[in-house]
């Protein structure tokens, strides 16, 4: 359906004809878990240098401006696309399982969002697990948006993008601002997070061979990395046992049906404005290839589209 809705659209975009990008990339994730050995253990320092590599591989656009600055402590910085002059911000909060991902990693994607929705982006090098275990990511998130709100702009013209463990922690900061009675962000979008940090959902079960991307082990390693101790039940940890009253409007992406499905079901029913959107066949965090994947620029146009639909004023 096209934006516009004022309450859940359940979208499930099952793509009959995979472009045939998407048939090499498929085969590629095959050929890494075939050849991976299985999971042993986590190793952060070798995930950080294969994610450093990865990085390489993902060039930033050339027609957007970086600027580094730094959020009442937190390094952050801005990517403003050439001949855009706008005062619509996001605030977006990169992936990496909570132990890896930096502000070059994220300026692919970010500075495509950015042209995407019309806005300048502000990234933020948010402190990484296990140095730093849960909740000092989500202290960075909070603590950069009030940045944004002390330099004088207003909640109505920030939207918030988080992908993977970013998506986490946008749910979370979502909540948290709520509770603290803070101006909330005009809405929010979300791609492919984790909302239950108990991975008690069947869904880890029935994608394991389904997308390629994902090991439960080694989502479950991390997880315990990020706790540290912490019940995985806490709400600012795991956003589908928060109450979701009173939240902005939501975008959700997935590549297959997971733990998002029954948070978006669940902020329906406490009256959230809600997109779900399952993008059958594609990948955990399939966004990032954008530069290659026809799907991942149709998923990074449909972020725009949300992000200048939120701020229109159809919303009420």
């Amino acid at each position: 359906m096209p934006l516009g809705g004022k309450r859940v659209a359940f979208e499930f975009r099952e793509h009959e004809m995979p472009s045939w990008q998407s048939h090499v990339l498929h085969l590629a994730h095959l050929g890494f878990r075939a050849f991976s050995g299985g999971f042993v253990a986590l190793d952060v320092a070798k995930e950080r240098r294969n994610a450093a590599v990865a990085e390489k591989m993902f060039r930033p656009s050339s027609s957007v401006q970086y600027s580094a600055v730094t959020a009442h402590g937190v390094p952050a910085e801005w990517i403003i696309p050439v001949g855009i002059s706008t005062e619509r911000v996001v605030l977006y909060v990169h992936g990496g399982a909570f132990y890896s991902g930096t502000l070059a990693g994220a300026r692919p994607v970010a500075g495509q969002v950015a042209f995407a929705g019309k806005a300048r982006v502000l990234t933020i090098d948010y402190r990484l697990t296990p140095e730093h275990p849960f909740p000092a990511a989500l202290d960075d998130a909070r603590i950069a948006y009030e940045w944004l709100l002390d330099s004088g702009l207003s909640s109505d013209s920030i939207v918030l993008v988080g992908d993977s463990a970013g998506g986490t922690l946008v749910l979370a900061l979502l909540v948290q601002l709520r509770d603290q009675g803070q101006p909330l962000p005009q809405s929010a979008v979300c791609l492919s997070p984790t909302t239950d940090l108990t991975m008690a959902g069947d869904t880890w079960t029935r994608n394991a061979r389904k997308d390629l991307l994902l090991s439960p082990a080694k989502v479950r390693a991390a997880i315990d990395l990020y706790l540290q101790g912490t019940d995985p039940r806490t709400p600012l940890a795991s956003p589908l046992y928060a109450d979701l009253h009173g939240l902005p409007p939501l975008l959700i992406l997935v590549g297959s049906d997971s733990d998002a499905t029954r948070l978006a079901a669940k902020a329906q029913a406490a009256g959230v404005t809600v997109m779900l959107e399952v993008w059958d066949r594609m990948q955990h965090g399939w966004h990032i290839t954008a530069a290659f994947l026809p799907e991942g620029r149709q998923a990074i146009a449909r972020i725009g589209e949300f992000i200048q639909w939120s701020q229109s004023g159809q919303i009420q």
